[in-house]
């Protein structure tokens, strides 16, 4: 159903996912990254909050942006929010009542929660056989592990992640700094309830997705576990080190880093004749890569010598030169700021209700016809409740019972 816009919505660009409607029934990272990335492509995502408090990410504080938990409006923009209290029945039945017209819902509760709430996919199945009903795990719905919970951390850890961060074997373990396994988890649950659907447009059926955070840190070892399968042995830590190829990797310049990727024969040959040290090309050492891979110490040691005799933007402007991928290294203000990133529209504003204009990480997606983006501001907790109860045929009366009987919670200006 069309909406009017609220004065705190930009222009809405249609995106490839428009009319399509879904339910997030999730909190803090992985379930709401899902819910973002069809709502950026242009579904309606409705995010189900529980009674009292809503999403734990509203707690997440600081930082605060005014009154509102800065992590809260990152993870859901472009979402309409409603709470409902799924403990007590009534609130149930909205939820059944909002299912039959939906179709993808999101969940990453523990084990057998929504089951236990009477809600689970083989109960909401018979109400609407269409939907299709995507989990969001620590470990999956299968396997001896089923039943825990889980974390980033945990996951980064068990995923074999942590094993091959860090500078070296031997020190400390340490995970990605960035929650890897819970982004990568949301945006595979994007790509099975995606998948999902374009069956459902063949067979009218829908079906149940199940990803997790485990899996998804496993994806991320493809060149780790392809070394491992075919030697026993399991990779280590190499710092900024690329396990198969050299020199790719971070180096000292006289002012800070820089990465340069010059990772086949001709790129190390350009490379070094950028860096005027054409005679490291006959050293045995580091012929060929083979040789380049077997010395890193030695080769990584080699060229800091010469990278540290200049700045990193007079090397960054030589190796362009010479076509060698290379580039700074920027912290995350510097990130946003940078010009490709303004360019690409990876950094955007949205007029929220109470704060004004708000900066939030744009679409990583760019299609040329239906674009998609940021339009709207993350909802207030109850916001759009009385709105979406209204879109599916309760009134004021009845919506005001449910307020009264704590089975909803209305936000009122």
């Amino acid at each position: 159903m069309n909406q009017p816009k609220a004065e705190s919505e930009k222009p809405l660009q249609r995106g490839p996912l428009q009319g399509v409607r879904v339910l997030e029934l999730a909190h803090i990272m992985a379930g709401p990254v899902c819910g973002l990335m069809l709502a950026d492509l242009g579904a309606d995502v409705i995010k189900v909050e529980k009674m009292p408090g809503g999403d734990d990410t509203r707690r997440m504080i600081p930082p605060k942006v005014g009154e509102e938990s800065a992590a809260f409006m990152m993870m859901n923009r472009n979402k309409r929010g409603i709470a409902v209290n799924l403990k007590q029945e009534q609130g149930k039945e909205i939820l059944r009542k909002l299912v039959a017209e939906t179709d993808v819902l999101i969940e990453n509760y523990r084990h057998d929660t929504m089951k236990k709430l009477g809600l689970g996919y083989e109960e909401l199945k018979q109400i609407n056989p269409g939907l299709v009903y995507c989990e969001i795990s620590g470990f999956g719905r299968s396997g001896p592990f089923m039943e825990q919970g889980g974390f980033d951390l945990i996951a980064q850890g068990m995923s074999g992640l942590m094993s091959i961060t860090g500078e070296e074997p031997g020190r400390s373990p340490v995970k990605v700094g960035a929650p890897l396994t819970d982004i990568t988890a949301g945006i595979l649950g994007a790509l099975g309830a995606v998948s999902a659907l374009l069956q459902r447009n063949a067979s009218g059926q829908g079906q149940k997705v199940d990803t997790s955070l485990f899996e998804a840190g496993i994806v991320h070892t493809y060149w780790q576990s392809a070394i491992c399968m075919a030697t026993g042995v399991s990779p280590g830590p190499m710092g900024s080190a690329h396990p198969l190829n050299a020199p790719y990797q971070t180096f000292q310049t006289r002012d800070g880093w820089i990465n340069v990727g010059a990772a086949n024969q001709r790129n190390w040959e350009r490379l070094l004749e950028a860096m005027g040290i054409p005679e490291m090309a006959r050293d045995p050492r580091f012929h060929d890569n083979h040789g380049r891979m077997s010395n890193l110490k030695e080769l990584e040691m080699e060229l800091n010598q010469v990278f540290r005799k200049q700045t990193t933007t007079e090397w960054l402007e030589c190796l362009k030169d010479a076509g060698i991928p290379a580039g700074p290294m920027l912290n995350i203000a510097e990130m946003h700021h940078h010009p490709q990133t303004q360019a690409r529209e990876m950094v955007t504003e949205v007029e929220h209700p109470h704060e004004g204009k708000v900066e939030t990480i744009g679409l990583p997606i760019k299609l040329s016809e239906t674009p998609g983006g940021v339009h709207r501001p993350s909802p207030l907790f109850g916001e759009h409740t009385r709105e979406v109860l209204m879109e599916h045929g309760y009134d004021e009366n009845s919506i005001r019972a449910l307020e009264n009987e704590k089975n909803v919670f209305c936000h009122s200006e």
